[in-house]
């Protein structure tokens, strides 16, 4: 897939106030730029932000996107998402479902197309990975 648009939370852990606009901003690797309109692009990418905040971690009072289990989100200008992500554990066991809770959620978002969700446990997941709202979520903060 082509990487028209990319969404990459940082290493470290994201503060609170960060918008998906910014991260369009910061979007990673020299692809080029996409033929989706500015403001259509950041109005995709807020709505999938907020559809991936409905998605929470069974065990972890924060939604997946606090818990930085979101590790890439691209926009293709055919508006289809590729999403990798990981779990905050190899054997968690939700493993099997997560994904499709990810792609449902994403999936429901005006004008996407299309949703492909890949697990991945490199880099594995940290506590450090977590906003300031998912540490305060947890009692960390």
């Amino acid at each position: 897939m082509d990487k028209d648009a990319a969404l990459t939370p940082a290493a470290e852990p994201r503060e609170a106030e960060d918008t998906a606009a910014a991260n369009i901003a910061m979007a990673s690797g020299g692809a080029a730029p996409s033929t989706i309109a500015a403001e259509e692009l950041s109005r995709l990418t807020d709505d999938i932000v907020a559809a991936l905040k409905t998605v929470y971690d069974p065990e972890i009072p924060a939604d997946i996107y606090e818990l930085g289990l979101v590790y890439k989100i691209d926009i293709d200008d055919d508006r289809k998402v590729a999403i990798e992500m990981t779990l905050t554990a190899p054997g968690c066991p939700v493993a099997g479902e997560m994904p499709g809770w990810v792609e449902n959620a994403v999936a429901s978002v005006e004008g996407v197309q299309a949703v492909d969700v890949d697990l991945v446990f490199d880099p594995p997941w940290t506590p450090e990975r977590m906003s300031e709202e998912a540490q305060v979520a947890v009692g960390w903060f």
